[in-house]
């Protein structure tokens, strides 16, 4: 973090700049197309679920897509542990979020809309309806053709991946596609889609309210912006702090350590587990270490191997099985860690492991295998005595 900066609790998205809700939906209403893409396009905003992927050119692909019947899709299948961002926006602040869907809307062409609900956060849904039915009248009012529903997902961690939600929406069982075609081709109902997360789309309602040059000037020339960061773990100040990119992970931790941090898991289950040793080198962004939003921090006290033992379970059990990699992958990865510190398989076993992660990464249908990479791999190669001993 260069000097000058500081680490505060900005709540920028949380923090609202018009006296009325729908101002910022009046605001967008008469921004040119080319408009509200140069704002995304010159902003450098890249999807906040974790992929990645620049928002400015998602929205102007399928913008330049054929066809009467486009769909905009929110990612509210907010199933990444550790991240709890996108569940206080929509309780908070989901007019931005629904003005962001209604700018891409506007520039793609759709006209129908779907908030993806996780199934945990139905406790908000009553309340999430009200709110859109209200912001549809509105929608109505202005003459603006677009319209947005809400549909509640079952509870799978791998319908977080675009096209397993596609299916799950059209009744079917989560399952990843496979690609090309990517969404903005054909989506949801094989329809030209852009679907971004809860956290994209209300960070695109604030770049066209301040402009995208200007959200450009925070970060770094590699990862423009803010970000919104889910703080949790041994800490005194668990929360949800929105920070600019670009930080050193030493930076974080001596804002959010307890003081005895021995690692930091970033980007919860599917990321990395960055140790102590390498804090002041890693940067967090794409320059470094990207992430969904998840900091979990473990001091001196947690075990590695129970943590990642944890992971591992984890993605045991979530794995929809479609495809090999990752359905015996993941057992197989789990079951070899617990034979190593049984004593039961020879402590090499673990790079035999380790080079099953990385086909892993190579070969699974879709991110859940393609991740298991990252703490596992990160896991062996800074914390390896405490895996075998």
């Amino acid at each position: 973090m260069t000097e000058g900066k500081k680490i505060n609790r900005i709540d920028s998205i949380f923090k609202e700049y018009a006296d009325d809700k729908f101002d910022y939906l009046k605001m967008i209403s008469e921004m040119s197309n080319d408009k509200i893409i140069r704002d995304l396009t010159e902003s450098g905003l890249r999807g906040r679920g974790g992929a990645g992927f620049p928002t400015g050119d998602k929205w102007k692909y399928a913008a330049a897509e054929p066809g009467d019947e486009k769909y905009v899709i929110c990612n509210a299948d907010e199933g990444e542990p550790g991240t709890f961002k996108d569940k206080e926006i929509l309780m908070k602040v989901p007019h931005k979020v629904l003005t962001g869907m209604t700018a891409c809307a506007k520039v793609t062409g759709a006209k129908k809309g779907y908030i993806y609900l996780r199934w945990e956060y139905k406790f908000m849904r009553n309340d999430l309806q009200k709110f859109t039915d209200e912001f549809n009248r509105v929608l109505k009012d202005m003459n603006i053709d677009f319209e947005i529903g809400i549909v509640t997902g079952a509870g799978a961690y791998v319908c977080g991946e675009e096209s397993a939600l596609f299916d799950s929406m059209e009744g079917m069982r989560g399952e990843p596609r496979n690609k090309p075609p990517f969404p903005t081709a054909s989506g949801f109902m094989n329809k030209p889609t852009v679907i971004n997360n809860v956290e994209t789309f209300a960070a695109s309602t604030m770049i066209l309210l301040f402009g995208g040059k200007s959200y450009a000037k925070l970060g770094t020339d590699f990862s423009h912006g803010s970000k919104l960061f889910c703080v949790s773990g041994d800490t005194d100040k668990p929360g949800i702090y929105e920070l600019e990119l670009g930080m050193t992970l030493h930076e974080f931790v001596e804002k959010f350590g307890d003081g005895d941090t021995k690692a930091v898991s970033v980007g919860g289950v599917s990321g990395a587990l960055v140790p102590r040793k390498k804090f002041k080198d890693t940067v967090i962004g794409w320059e470094g270490v990207p992430t969904g939003g998840a900091m979990i921090l473990f001091n001196s006290t947690r075990s590695i191997y129970h943590i990642l033992h944890n992971y591992l379970e984890f993605f045991e059990e979530e794995s929809c099985g479609q495809c090999t990699p990752c359905r015996i992958g993941c057992q197989q990865l789990r079951k070899g860690i617990e034979e190593i510190k049984k004593g039961e398989m020879d402590p090499s076993y673990l790079d035999t492991l380790s080079n099953l992660s990385k086909v892993m990464n190579v070969t699974a249908k879709c991110g859940l295998g393609q991740s298991v990479m990252n703490p596992f791999t990160s896991a062996v190669t800074n914390f390896k005595e405490e895996l075998l001993y």
